[in-house]
């Protein structure tokens, strides 16, 4: 089909320019005026394809900063506030095309303009950008647009988005402090194989005077340690590209998903925060009007963890065999009695979008508590690690001193 650059006015005299696929001339006019812009001048031009040669190379591609989350819920909301004042969803795309400080957001907002100047609707010129726009994220703008509520879809993505951002950002200030500190544990341990017990072991050599196991076995890590440091360096590479490697796969993705929710302390944060996701999904998808089965499908894909997703996908196969909703969650499992009160109160009221985000608004109450007590559960542990490792390393190097005291003062 031929290309048509078409330069035009929007409904505040703004220039509008583009290209449109169509037939003719006229259908690229038609398609303008439908859309609120007055066609001033429309061409012929290069083909689709050739149209593409003007996008940024792999190169720059590379370079471009990613989009994230933070950028993807400020479109939202930018989205919604527009729409809802009734801006032309061309006009918002155009504004927030001009406004963006992303160059990637930017070109991605450009492509969205192209597509539905092409005819297209948002959901599928979305669904061409899968790396910033998820599949829960189109399914619930596609809804939006059959039921002539985009601004609304658009309003709950943007609080869906905010509590992500919020979670990860507070389990990223939660776990700063153990980091350093592991961290500067790990170079302690290094320095004190590497420089402390080899001078220690020279003084102990040549005073001849008779180890205890406890020092003889550091002095004997200390040796392995600087002699086979380069070895143990490229294992624990190896080990890392092998369980990142391993963890991109299918069911090594689901087997450490499932280990994580085992996990002492952090564990159980993980659960509540991805049954907090799950239950404002869901809320979201039955209020947007999505059919359950459909709604459980996207909310498999926005958990974030295999091993919930793979029970939220046997959910979705008992509802399509007829089973009701609650009975399917009881057979995963997984979710708890609280979940499974509301599911089952919403199925009987029909109200499960409001009694699953009373689940959700809980669960999130709950992760904030768990987040805010997750360094002072952490630091117990590791004050006790560190007095179990000053208390090997003290033993180790000063024992023969002692020992070596008491050969001085004999003589």
């Amino acid at each position: 089909m031929p290309v048509f650059a078409y330069r035009g006015r929007g409904a505040r005299g703004e220039l509008v320019t583009g290209t449109l696929e169509a037939p003719d001339q006229g259908a690229v006019a038609d398609q303008l005026l439908n859309t609120g812009v007055t066609p001033v001048d429309i061409k012929a031009t290069a083909s689709a394809a050739s149209a593409g040669a003007d996008s940024p190379g792999w190169l720059q591609r590379l370079l471009e900063p990613s989009v994230t989350l933070i950028d993807v819920a400020l479109f939202s909301r930018q989205m919604y506030t527009l729409l809802k004042a009734g801006v032309p969803i061309l006009r918002a795309l155009a504004g927030l095309q001009e406004s963006a400080i992303n160059p990637t957001l930017r070109r991605v907002i450009a492509d969205l303009r192209t597509n539905l100047d092409a005819g297209r609707e948002l959901s599928t010129a979305m669904r061409r950008h899968p790396d910033v726009f998820s599949g829960f994220y189109v399914s619930v703008v596609r809804v939006g647009e059959t039921t002539g509520q985009l601004d609304e879809a658009f309003n709950r993505l943007f609080g869906y988005l905010e509590f992500e951002r919020d979670v990860r950002d507070r389990i990223k200030t939660a776990l700063r402090y153990p980091t350093i500190v592991v961290l500067v544990v790990a170079a302690a341990i290094g320095i004190v194989n590497f420089a402390v017990i080899p001078a220690f072991a020279k003084v102990f050599a040549a005073s001849k005077v008779p180890l205890p196991l406890l020092t003889r076995v550091l002095i004997g890590t200390s040796d392995i340690f600087i002699a086979y440091w380069p070895v143990g360096l490229g294992a624990l590479v190896l080990a890392v590209l092998g369980f990142t490697t391993y963890t991109r796969t299918e069911q090594g993705r689901y087997n450490w998903d499932r280990i994580k929710l085992r996990i002492p302390v952090a564990g159980k944060i993980v659960f509540k925060a991805t049954l907090a996701r799950f239950a404002r999904a869901f809320a979201i998808a039955s209020r947007a009007g999505v059919p359950i089965v459909q709604g459980l499908t996207v909310v498999a894909s926005v958990v974030d963890n295999a091993y919930l997703a793979r029970r939220v996908e046997q959910m979705r196969e008992g509802v399509e065999r007829g089973e009701s909703v609650l009975r399917t969650a009881v057979t995963t499992g997984v979710f708890t009695p609280v979940v499974l009160q509301m599911i089952a109160v919403g199925e009987e009221t029909g109200e499960m979008d409001e009694l699953l985000n009373e689940v959700a608004d809980m669960y999130e109450r709950e992760v904030d508590y768990e987040i805010k007590n997750l360094a002072a559960n952490l630091e117990p542990i590791i004050t006790i690690c560190l007095g179990i490792l000053v208390l090997i390393l003290a033993l180790g190097v000063f024992l023969p001193i002692w020992e070596l005291g008491k050969v001085m003062l004999k003589k």
